[in-house]
């Protein structure tokens, strides 16, 4: 069974720190390209980064630039995403996507949702002002 599980959302304040992990299972971690989305109330999924097991660096959205970070402990099949100085314009549900053995993100479409093939459910998180 194929299976991307989020974790790690809740509720924070404007300014602080939350770290979501994306685990995966069903399928071996040696080649593998993981992004992120997440969608804002009435806004449409937005592609944030995307991380993978031969690129140099990982990929992110300028709205969170600087501020995310994304990084994977592969012995664990688990992807994370560090987020700092959250804002409230963070909020949303986030959700991790794999393209199960493939081990580069798509240079031109890393963001693109067509281009990933499992996601998980999503974790929320809330940021207050």
């Amino acid at each position: 069974e194929l299976q991307l599980v989020e974790s790690g959302g809740g509720l924070v304040q404007a300014g602080g720190s939350l770290r979501l992990s994306c685990a995966a299972s069903g399928f071996t971690f040696d080649d593998y390209a993981i992004g992120w989305f997440r969608q804002a109330p009435g806004k449409e999924r937005e592609g944030i980064s995307c991380i993978s097991s031969m690129d140099n660096a990982p990929y992110y959205a300028n709205s969170v630039k600087g501020r995310f970070t994304v990084s994977s402990d592969n012995a664990k099949n688990t992807v994370y995403l560090q987020m700092n100085k959250l804002k409230p314009e963070d909020t949303g549900v986030y959700y991790c996507a794999s393209i199960v053995a493939v081990s580069m993100c798509p240079r031109t479409a890393w963001a693109l949702i067509p281009s990933y093939t499992l996601w998980g459910r999503g974790a929320l998180v809330t940021v207050s002002s």
